[in-house]
C-alpha cells in the first residue's frame, strides 16, 4: 500500500500498538497523519515547521515534509551551516557533491550557500530536527573541535546511522517532545562538534544506483522503520526487495552506510533508549518489546551502542552518554 494513502495511518497505529504508545511511534504516526491529510485534501506536498529553540548564532526547528513521488523536487539553498537529524521517513538529498539516501538516524550536512534539492521519488514524507548555525558561530565550534580555522565546511552530504551518533539521535527524538528538559544550546554545540569530527571520515557517495534498486531499498528502510521489533532477517528483507541476499546486502550498505543488521539493531536500540528515558517500564519488558530475545543480549547491545547499561541510562546517565 502506498505510504501516502490515509489507510497507512491505521496500519501504523496497529503495528505500533504491539510496543505501546512510545515516542518514536508517535513521531512516525504524526508524519503519516500529515501525509494522509495532504492526500485527503488533494494538496501538493510541502514543509511545515516550528521553532523548538533559538539563541545567538543558532536555531533548532522541527520540520515535517509531506512531499511524495508526485511532487517535483525544487532547488533550495542553505542560508547557514545546517545539520538535520532525520527522525522519520526517507528522501534523496542532492547537491553538486552527489546524492545520498537520507534515512532515520542519519545526519544531513549542509554548508552556508550550498544549493541542494530533496526528492521523495520512492516514498512520501520525512521529519527532521534541523539545526542552523551562523557561519561564524559554527566555525568557533569547529575550531574548538580541532578543525583548522577557515576549514569549517562539510565535504560529505551526510553522516550515516552509525553508532557514534546514536546518543545524539535518541536525545533529539526525546527533546522534540520533552523540550523543557533539554538544554538545546548545549546539544547544538555537541552535535556540531561531533558532526565535524565524524564528517572527515565519511566518503561521499558518487556511484550511480539504478532507480529501481533505490526504490527497493527505500521500501525496505520504511518497512524496518514501521516494524523494527518484528522478525527481520537478511533473506526475508532481500526477498521482499526482490534482490538476491548478496545484492541486497551490498546495495543496502552502499545506500545507507550500514548493513541491514546494523540498521535494524540500531533502530531497535533507539526505540529502547527513548522508552527508557520516558517510561518506568521494566528493562526486561522494553527489551522484549523492542525485538530482543532476552535481557542479557539487550544489555550487551545497549552498552555497546550507548556506552552504559540501560539502568544507568534511565537513571540520568543519558545526559552524559558518549557524544
Amino acid at each position: 500500500m502506498p505510504a501516502d494513502e490515509p489507510a497507512g495511518c491505521a496500519m501504523l497505529r496497529s503495528l505500533y500498538s504491539i510496543v505501546g504508545e512510545e515516542l518514536l511511534a508517535k513521531i512516525a504516526v504524526q508524519l503519516e497523519q500529515a501525509v494522509a491529510r495532504r492526500t485527503e485534501e488533494s494538496r501538493r506536498g510541502g514543509i511545515s515547521g516550528r521553532v523548538v529553540a533559538r539563541g545567538p548564532g543558532w536555531l533548532v526547528e522541527d520540520l515535517v515534509c509531506t512531499c511524495g513521488p508526485r511532487d517535483r523536487a525544487f532547488e533550495e539553498q542553505h542560508a547557514e551551516m545546517s545539520i538535520a537529524i532525520v527522525v522519520a521517513g526517507s528522501f534523496q538529498y542532492r547537491s553538486g557533491k552527489g546524492c545520498e539516501l537520507m534515512t532515520p538516524g542519519t545526519l544531513l550536512l549542509g554548508n552556508a550557500g550550498q544549493w541542494f534539492e530533496c526528492g521523495h521519488e520512492h516514498g512520501s514524507g520525512d521529519r527532521c530536527v534541523s539545526f542552523h548555525y551562523e557561519p561564524e558561530y559554527f566555525e568557533r565550534i569547529a575550531v574548538g573541535a580541532g578543525v583548522r580555522q577557515g576549514k569549517a565546511e562539510f565535504e560529505a552530504l551526510r553522516i550515516p546511522a552509525v553508532r557514534e551518533v546514536s546518543g545524539l539521535v535518541a536525545r533529539a527524538c526525546s527533546g522534540i517532545e520533552d523540550g523543557a528538559e533539554m538544554s538545546w544550546e548545549e546539544f547544538a554545540v555537541q552535535l556540531a562538534a561531533r558532526a565535524v569530527e565524524l564528517a572527515n571520515d565519511v566518503r561521499p557517495q558518487n556511484e550511480e544506483v539504478a532507480a529501481s534498486t533505490l526504490a527497493r531499498v527505500t521500501r525496505s528502510v520504511r518497512a524496518i522503520e514501521r516494524q523494527a521489533e518484528g522478525e527481520l532477517n537478511l533473506l526475508a528483507m532481500a526477498r521482499e526487495a526482490g534482490l538476491s541476499p548478496y545484492h541486497f546486502l551490498r546495495t543496502f550498505r552502499r545506500l545507507t552506510g550500514v548493513t541491514p543488521h546494523q540498521y535494524v539493531r540500531r533502530m531497535r536500540l533507539r526505540k529502547a533508549a527513548v522508552r527508557l528515558a520516558r517510561e518506568k517500564t521494566k528493562v526486561l519488558d522494553v527489551a522484549l518489546d523492542c525485538g530482543f530475545g532476552d535481557v542479557s543480549n539487550f544489555n550487551r547491545a545497549f552498552r555497546e551502542e550507548y556506552g552504559m547499561s540501560p539502568r544507568r541510562y534511565r537513571e540520568g546517565g543519558r545526559r552524559s552518554c558518549k557524544l
